[in-house]
């Protein structure tokens, strides 16, 4: 009988996580594949042969694929980015070099700070003619000569991929689009961004980058997502930054909004997880073998910001508030000039990668740490790839000679050091966003999350750490979980007591309208589709907003006020602080409105299954070093039923990660399968 499977496929530095759903049945299917740097396609290929082996299925099988990929934030965390073009509004050239005047905390003053190189270098940004004032009326008319001389320029210096920002086009696209005429005609092979079409809301500077961002990526990210559409068994879909997923044709129109497409779908897949175990608020700590990725989950969701950025460059587009630090298993473990042990953040990735993976790797990381610490087994993903112990324990020696140290010394030292990087990165999306980290539990989560739960928990004073059936999945697992989703803006500068409520309603019925149209062609019919509306407001004079959810419903009196009163008791919990009492001296003023269209899909079911009976039973014993060797029981994670108990010291291993359970720790598996790990 024929299956109907839902798979997704994330694809991270190290490996290529896989899970499939059988949507009649509810089962649900793991594994994992070394990563494929070079080419990301082919590892995703491997990705989907191995879950039809295990699975018994074939293409036709496949109801929808879901992917989350990493290609257009490693172009960005790498800096590659070359033949880049920028055109602007003339008399505006010098945006990208101006910039917002700031230097980095930590400098004191600029006189120690050396600017760094600008997404485009000035030699290659061209300015048009043409002016529109803040409301989109014309000042002066678009020169259409000087916008054919421009792409010309760009044409024979062989420069195809353009971003274009004219002053104020948010309020109005008309020059940008007779821009992109120009360009067709005489450059055609350019691959062109328009900032209406990328980002409609106003900051030139943000918008321009962003902009720039969304043309450096493209071509790269079209290619890619052609490739392994062309090999894909179904209809596939992307995973955003916002929490949604979209079709592949229409993240290549944007392909910005996939920035943080992995990270986004693990903090997606643990909130999904954990809200059904009662955990309604969390931190989430997904470990890879790159980079740990930090998320805050409040409620059952993971909170948005649109403040963010991805290597050096802002990125003023929705998406996860997420903190990445360069703190995974693959991470180097390396003596600065000064004599002190540092770890990462480079990291020896997934080739050569760490030396017990026996592949030329010559730095020890930390998973080499946790080899000679007998933390992990000499083997992962359930034996298929063997560890190369010796390598790991002579690399770790070397550098324990160096540092006067013994090898476990040294072992428990990149183990100590980069579980305060993930503590330090807990701490920013936590305490300075005004939460205290004491009132969450952590969900570890990632092939390398789980391995240092039990010592954050010491660091952060943190009440358990939730780690998933299945952590090394999760991140795949939470593609399977998010509806499709696009978010639409538009800047409104306006008072709020010069507001007229109709010029609101109008605003968000061309943005539902939008909306509307873009889950159209992604098959949604009208009785499909949900929008979901919020506004970003301030007090005048502040120089940031405040984004609040806004009612469905009429757009009148009654809805100003509701709006205006959530963004009262929002800026109250996040600066301590209203005026709402005050409007006179202090007025609100609305800036941007948005409306996300969001398609539903159908969720995965987790089953509850009955507590077992007697003891744990381990498969057996292995020397482990904590504070010192002691004798642990390893046992398996599969063979653990619900209401089972595991007291530290012990190993608990599974096919795609391990936990390792310190003295002074207990584990307790709940109903759905999930490790609660508490201080005993």
């Amino acid at each position: 009988m024929a299956r109907r499977l839902r798979i997704g496929i994330d694809t991270g530095g190290t490996f290529t996580d896989v899970v499939a759903l059988d949507e009649d049945t509810g089962e649900i299917i793991t594994t994992k594949t070394p990563s494929t740097p070079a080419d990301p396609a082919r590892g995703f290929a491997s990705a989907t042969a191995k879950v039809f082996g295990l699975a018994g299925a074939g293409p036709a099988d496949v109801a929808a694929l879901s992917h989350g990929t990493t290609v257009a934030t490693n172009r960005l965390l790498e800096d590659r980015i070359e033949d880049l073009g920028f055109i602007t509004t003339e008399g505006f050239g010098a945006i990208l070099e101006i910039a917002r005047q700031s230097v980095p905390d930590g400098y004191g003053n600029s006189y120690f700070w050396v600017k760094p190189p600008r997404i485009v270098p000035v030699h290659r940004v061209r300015t048009v003619g043409g002016r529109l004032d803040h409301t989109g009326a014309e000042l002066r008319p678009f020169d259409e000569a000087g916008a054919a001389e421009a792409a010309r320029w760009f044409r024979d210096q062989g420069i195809r991929a353009i971003g274009v920002c004219f002053l104020h086009s948010y309020a109005a696209p008309a020059h940008e689009l007779a821009m992109r005429e120009v360009l067709r005609r005489e450059h055609p092979e350019a691959v062109v961004s328009l900032s209406c079409e990328v980002l409609r809301e106003y900051r030139e500077y943000e918008r321009s980058v962003t902009t720039l961002v969304d043309a450096a990526v493209k071509p790269a990210m079209n290619g890619y997502l052609a490739r392994i559409g062309a090999a894909a068994p179904a209809p596939l879909l992307v995973m955003k930054s916002n929490g949604g997923v979209l079709s592949a044709e229409e993240v290549a129109r944007q392909p910005i909004t996939t920035v943080l497409s992995g990270p986004a779908a693990g903090a997606l897949g643990a909130a999904f997880v954990v809200a059904r175990s009662g955990h309604g608020s969390v931190v989430t700590l997904d470990g890879g073998g790159t980079s740990t990725d930090v998320a805050v989950v409040l409620d059952g969701e993971p909170t948005l910001t649109t403040e963010g950025s991805i290597g050096r460059h802002p990125v003023k587009i929705p998406m996860i508030d997420i903190v990445t630090v360069g703190a995974g298993g693959g991470s180097v473990a390396w003596i600065s000039p000064e004599g002190a042990l540092k770890v990462g953040p480079r990291s020896a990735g997934a080739d050569p990668g760490p030396l017990c993976y026996g592949r030329g790797g010559t730095e020890a990381t930390v998973t080499d740490a946790h080899v000679v610490l007998g933390r992990i087994p000499p083997h992962l993903l359930g034996g298929e790839v063997p560890l190369d112990v010796p390598a790991a324990r002579a690399g770790i020696g070397d550098l324990a000679a160096r540092l006067g140290l013994t090898p476990e010394r040294a072992a428990a030292g990149i183990l100590e050091i980069s579980a305060w990087n993930q503590a330090n990165a807990i701490r920013q999306i936590t305490v300075k966003r005004g939460l205290d980290v004491r009132d969450y539990p952590l969900v570890a989560f990632g092939g390398s999350g789980p391995l240092l739960a039990c010592r954050l928990l010491d660091v952060l004073g943190l009440p358990a750490a939730v780690v998933p059936e299945n952590p090394g999945n999760v991140s795949a697992f939470g593609l399977l979980t998010v509806d499709v989703k696009n978010d639409h803006v538009r800047t409104r500068v306006v008072r709020d007591a010069e507001l007229d409520p109709s010029d609101l309603g109008g605003v968000y019925a061309d943005l539902e309208r939008e909306a509307g149209d873009a889950l159209a062609r992604e098959g949604f019919p009208d009785g499909h589709r949900r929008f979901a509306r919020s506004a970003d407001l301030r007090y005048y004079g502040q120089a940031f907003e405040v984004r609040v959810p806004a009612p469905d419903g009429p757009v009148g009196e009654a809805f100003r006020a509701e709006v205006v009163r959530r963004f009262h008791d929002a800026h109250t919990a996040l600066y301590g602080y209203g005026h709402r009492d005050a409007a006179g001296r202090h007025p609100v003023e609305w800036v941007n409105l948005r409306v996300s269209g969001i398609g539903p899909i159908t969720r995965p079911r987790l089953r509850e299954r009955p507590a077992g009976s007697g003891a744990a039973a381990p498969a057996g014993l292995r020397e482990v070093y904590f504070d010192a060797w002691t004798e642990a029981a390893v046992y398996r994670r599969e063979k653990l039923p619900p209401g089972a108990e595991v007291e530290g010291p012990a190993v608990i291993e599974e096919f795609g990660s391990t936990l390792p359970l310190h003295p002074g720790f207990r584990a307790r598996v709940d109903g759905l399968g999930n490790l609660v790990v508490v201080r005993r």
